[in-house]
């Protein structure tokens, strides 16, 4: 069994990636890509395809809706390269985001209704390069209409390499109960490898999705406070106790310290770019991030307070600091 991070939008950058993967993540998936701002020369899109040294295997997931701008970002993703290695191993289609923004795009949850436009945006980006080519989608746009079947369908001809779902609809966005029973009916009729995402968090998590018969298993939100999360439910699959966490300044520490060299390495690379300053990406990311690794810890009420009025590294460090003591 694999254990793979999933794309999240806002979360899912280089720092994270490699925190994850140092935490026992098989495969990271970058932050979703506009098909549609890299074919019109976006440069603030290409960040978001930046790796960084330590990271291990990467993917490159796309959103779009056309296919001259699908096979575009994916000619374009294949072509990087960090050295003599290739940045990615697999480009991703995303037909499954719920976001409103997303889907008025026509992209995202939006494809899940539309497994024709789905089977010529794979075919476009599969004949545009040579890296395996694999769909993210849902059961479907609601409960009980089940389109998955044509989306498995509509990859398999198109010559996708996998298959990954999760196993709510649409109108569910991120919660209510898991469809078990049509991703294992997915896996039956499956000629691709298919992979299981849905709120998994704990071993027995894992072993209802296993249990539907798929090869891999993708984990998203509950990474968020604990990017260690891989390794343990590995050990717990094992029966093994779980591995002592491999950050020695601790996972708050880490990831500061990671995004800050990714920070400068975008810096570097595009310095005719605005990057934001070390502040700036030190408290955003505190609000949308860095806040997860305090739940659950003595006085994180007082916490979250001091969270929402910081601004500056100084005071992120601060808080960091007051944190390992």
């Amino acid at each position: 069994m694999r254990y793979l991070l999933a794309p999240l939008a806002e979360y899912t950058d280089a720092a994270f990636r490699r925190m994850c993967h140092e935490g026992g993540a098989d495969l990271t998936y970058t932050e979703m890509v506009s098909a549609a701002a890299l074919f019109h020369g976006s440069s603030p899109t290409r960040h978001l395809m930046e790796t960084m040294p330590g990271e291990g295997p990467v993917a490159c997931q796309i959103f779009g809706a056309e296919e001259e701008e699908v096979a575009f970002a994916a000619r374009e993703a294949s072509a990087l390269r960090d050295g003599d290695r290739r940045r990615f191993c697999e480009i991703n289609l995303n037909a499954g985001c719920p976001m409103p923004r997303i889907i008025r795009s026509g992209c995202g949850a939006k494809l899940v209704t539309d497994p024709g436009r789905v089977y010529r945006l794979l075919k476009a980006m599969v004949g545009a390069t040579d890296l395996p080519v694999t769909l993210k989608t849902r059961l479907g746009p609601r409960i009980g209409d089940n389109t998955v079947f044509e989306l498995l369908d509509a990859a398999e001809r198109a010559g996708a390499s996998g298959i990954i779902v999760h196993a709510r609809y649409t109108s569910q966005m991120h919660g209510g109960p898991l469809g078990y029973d049509v991703l294992a009916n997915v896996v039956s009729r499956a000629k691709i490898p298919v992979t299981g995402n849905g709120s998994i968090r704990t071993a027995d998590d894992v072993r209802l999705m296993s249990e539907t018969g798929v090869k891999s298993v993708m984990i998203g939100r509950g990474a968020f406070a604990d990017p260690a999360i891989f390794a343990r439910l590995k050990a717990e699959g094992r029966g093994e106790p779980p591995p002592p966490a491999p950050w020695e300044r601790g996972p708050l520490a880490t990831h500061l310290e990671y995004l800050l060299a990714f920070r400068r390495q975008l810096a570097e690379r595009y310095p005719g770019d605005h990057v934001m300053s070390e502040d700036a990406i030190a408290s955003v990311k505190m609000h949308t991030h860095f806040i997860h690794y305090f739940k659950g810890v003595p006085g994180a009420a007082a916490l979250r307070a001091r969270l929402n009025a910081v601004r500056t590294l100084a005071e992120v460090r601060a808080i960091v600091a007051s944190c390992a003591k």
